[in-house]
C-alpha cells in the first residue's frame, strides 16, 4: 500500500459515519425537528430513543434521502445527503418498521431479486451465504408469507445487507415482535456491530437500547437533549440507595422459559 492510500484510509476511518449538525423540519404549521445534532462513530451502535412523534422517523428519512431537510446539514459515510445522495444510497441500508420482504416469493428468490436490484456478479451464491447467516436454509424455498415474524424480520434485515452497506438503519425493529422474536434481531444486530456495521437505531423499548447500543440519544421536542453512553447517562442521576430486594422473575423471564426462548 502506498504512503498516499495509507493516508486517505486514515482520513476516511477519522470521519464519523454519521455526522448531523442543526437538523430542522417542519410539516405546514407543525415543528418537528427543532436543531438536531447527532454523530456517530464508525463500527458503533447508536440507539436513537423518543417517545411517539418525537421525530425519530423523520431523522431516519432525511438521513436516508427520502425527505428534504429544511435547514441543517447531514453526512453519512462522508458525504452530504444534500447534495450527494447517489453516494449516501450507496453507503447505507434502511430496514423500516414493518419488513419489506415479498411474501409470495420465497426466502431465496427476496435475496437473490435484491442482489441482481443491486448488480451482484453471484445473486445466488450471495442468497447462500445470507440465508446460512441468518439460519434461513431450512426455511429458504418456502414462502416468506409462512415465516414467523422474527423469521421475516432477519430475512428483512438481511435483505438490507445485500451490497456491504457500511451504515444500516434500523427503524424500530422489533414493533410488534414477541419477546423470543425480539432476541433473534437483538442477536442479529449484534452480529452486525461485532462484523464493523455501523449501526443507527430508533426504538420506544429502553431494554432494547440498554442491551444493544455502545450510545444512546434520547431526542425530545424536536431536539437532542442528551447524548452518551449508558454509564454516562446513569451519571446524570443521584447516586442509587443499596436496598434488598427479593427479584421475581418478568412475565418475558416466564414466556421464555416455557416456549425456549433464544439466549440473550
Amino acid at each position: 500500500m502506498t504512503a498516499a492510500a495509507a493516508t486517505s484510509m486514515a482520513s476516511t476511518a477519522a470521519v464519523p459515519a454519521v455526522r448531523v449538525r442543526g437538523l430542522e423540519k417542519s410539516f405546514n404549521d407543525v415543528v418537528v425537528l427543532r436543531g438536531v445534532d447527532l454523530e456517530i462513530e464508525r463500527g458503533s451502535v447508536c440507539a436513537l430513543l423518543g417517545s411517539n412523534g418525537a421525530g425519530k422517523t423523520t431523522v431516519i428519512r432525511i438521513l436516508s434521502t427520502l425527505l428534504r431537510a429544511d435547514a441543517g446539514t447531514a453526512q453519512i459515510n462522508g458525504f452530504d445527503v444534500a447534495s450527494h445522495g447517489a453516494q449516501v444510497r450507496e453507503s447505507i441500508s434502511l430496514t423500516g418498521q414493518f419488513a419489506a420482504v415479498d411474501e409470495v416469493l420465497t426466502g431465496r428468490e427476496n435475496l437473490v431479486l435484491v442482489a441482481k436490484l443491486r448488480h451482484l456478479a453471484t445473486p445466488a451464491a450471495t442468497a447462500d451465504e445470507l440465508l446460512a447467516r441468518f439460519a434461513l436454509v431450512d426455511a429458504a424455498d418456502r414462502r416468506a408469507s409462512t415465516y414467523s415474524g422474527g423469521m421475516r424480520r432477519r430475512l428483512d434485515i438481511a435483505m438490507s445487507l445485500i451490497g456491504s452497506p457500511p451504515v444500516i438503519f434500523l427503524d424500530e425493529p422489533t414493533t410488534g415482535l414477541d419477546p423470543k422474536a425480539r432476541i433473534e434481531v437483538w442477536n442479529t444486530v449484534e452480529e452486525l456491530a461485532g462484523g464493523g456495521t455501523t449501526v443507527l437505531l430508533t426504538t420506544q423499548y429502553l431494554d432494547e437500547a440498554e442491551h444493544l447500543a455502545d450510545r444512546i440519544a434520547i431526542l425530545h421536542e424536536g431536539k437532542i437533549i442528551v447524548s452518551g453512553t449508558l454509564a454516562e447517562l446513569k451519571a446524570l442521576l443521584p447516586p442509587a440507595k443499596v436496598e434488598y430486594v427479593e427479584k421475581q422473575p418478568s412475565l418475558e423471564d416466564v414466556f421464555l422459559a416455557l416456549v425456549g426462548g433464544t439466549e440473550r
